[in-house]
C-alpha cells in the first residue's frame, strides 16, 4: 500500500487506529475463589475497574469459577481457564492462589490474599514480584487483637471454639497465633479440624452450649465461604461470634474486625487493568491494605443476650442497631 492510498483509507475511516482496535477487544478474566464473602472482593474489583474506565461486558468479561469451599478443585479450574486462553486469572485467598500458581505455567495471576505473599512463595519480594503473580494482600496478623476484643465483650470468656482445615497452611499458622493469644488471655482454644464443607457444617450444627462460650474465626477460605451458615447457626444457638470480615456483622455476626473486602477488591483493580494493558506482573510491586475496621451488631447482641460494653462501642467504626 503506497502513502497516498494509506492516507485516503485513513481519512475514510477504513483503517482503525491501533489504540482503538486494542480497546475494542473484550478481555477475558478468569476468577477463582471459594465463594461466600469472596463475592464482596469480586464486587469491589468490578467497582474499581469501572472507576478506571473498564466496563464489564464491553472492555472485559469475567469467567468465574466458584469452588464452593472445595479448595481441591482450584487446580482443575486453573488448568481449564489457561487452556481457554484467558488473559489473566484473578484469585482470592492465599490457598487458592497457591494452587492456581502450581497448576498453571503461562497465564498471569493477580491475587487478593490474606497473608504475606513472600512467605507463601507467591512472589520473590514485594518490590519485585519476579514472576507471573502480583496483587494485593491484607493484614492477617490481627488474631490476637480479635481475641482481645472478644474478651472485652465477654469478660467471663473461658472457652472459644474454632474450625479450620489442617491441610491449609495459612489456617494452621493462624490457629497457632490464636493458640498463643488465648494462652496469654487465659482462654482455652477448642480446635476442631474439618476437611470439607460437609464436615464443617456438621461440626457447627453439632455444637452444644457447654462446648464453648463463643465462636472464633481462623483464617481459612473454606470456612469463610460458609460464613452465612455459621452466622445463622450461631445465632440460633445464642453463641457469640467473632469474624475477620467487618461486613459480616451486618449479616448477623456479633462482631467483625478486619479489612473491608470490597475495598480489598477495588484496590486490586488497577493490577488487573495494567496486566490487561500489557504490563508484566513482575514489574508491578505488591501492595498492602492495612486499614482495619471494627463493626458491632447490637441487634444480634440483644437476640443472644450479650451486653456490649461502652468501651467497645466507643472503639467501633460502625454500630448496627
Amino acid at each position: 500500500m503506497d502513502r497516498r492510498t494509506f492516507i485516503t483509507l485513513l481519512g475514510s475511516g477504513a483503517i482503525v487506529p491501533l489504540a482503538q482496535a486494542q480497546q475494542s477487544r473484550v478481555c477475558r478474566v478468569g476468577v477463582i475463589h471459594e465463594g461466600g464473602t469472596s463475592y464482596e472482593v469480586v464486587d469491589g474489583l468490578k467497582g474499581g475497574l469501572k472507576e478506571l474506565g473498564f466496563t464489564e461486558g464491553k472492555q472485559y468479561v469475567l469467567e468465574t469459577r466458584d469452588l464452593q469451599g472445595d479448595r481441591r478443585a482450584a487446580e482443575a479450574a486453573a488448568r481449564s481457564l489457561e487452556r481457554e486462553k484467558v488473559d489473566l486469572i484473578y484469585t482470592v485467598a492465599t490457598s487458592v492462589t497457591t494452587a492456581v500458581k502450581r497448576a498453571t505455567t503461562e497465564v498471569p495471576i493477580v491475587f487478593a490474599v490474606g497473608s504475606d505473599p513472600v512467605t507463601a512463595g507467591l512472589v520473590e519480594s514485594f518490590a519485585k514480584p519476579g514472576g507471573r503473580c502480583t496483587g494485593v494482600y491484607y493484614r492477617a496478623d490481627l488474631t490476637a487483637k480479635r481475641l482481645e476484643i472478644l474478651k472485652a465483650i465477654l469478660p467471663g470468656l473461658r472457652r472459644v471454639v474454632t474450625f479450620y482445615n489442617p491441610s491449609n497452611e495459612v489456617a494452621v499458622a493462624d490457629a497457632k497465633s490464636a493458640r498463643e493469644a488465648a494462652r496469654q488471655l487465659k482462654i482455652e482454644l477448642v480446635e476442631r479440624h474439618v476437611a470439607s464443607v460437609e464436615e464443617l457444617r456438621l461440626g457447627v450444627t453439632a455444637l452444644k452450649a457447654q462446648d464453648a462460650d463463643a465462636y472464633f474465626y481462623t483464617n481459612d477460605a473454606m470456612v469463610t465461604s460458609q460464613a452465612q451458615f455459621i452466622i445463622d447457626t450461631a445465632r440460633a444457638k445464642k453463641l457469640p461470634l467473632m469474624f475477620a470480615v467487618p461486613s459480616l456483622a451486618a449479616q448477623g455476626a456479633l462482631v467483625g474486625y478486619g479489612v473491608q473486602y470490597r475495598e480489598f477488591g477495588r484496590l486490586s483493580a488497577k493490577y488487573v487493568q495494567r496486566v490487561l494493558a500489557g504490563t508484566s506482573p513482575q514489574n508491578l510491586p505488591v501492595e498492602s491494605l492495612s486499614k482495619v475496621e471494627l463493626v458491632v451488631n447490637l441487634k444480634t447482641a440483644q437476640e443472644i443476650g450479650v451486653t456490649i460494653p461502652q468501651s467497645v462501642l466507643l472503639r467501633a467504626d460502625e454500630v448496627i442497631q
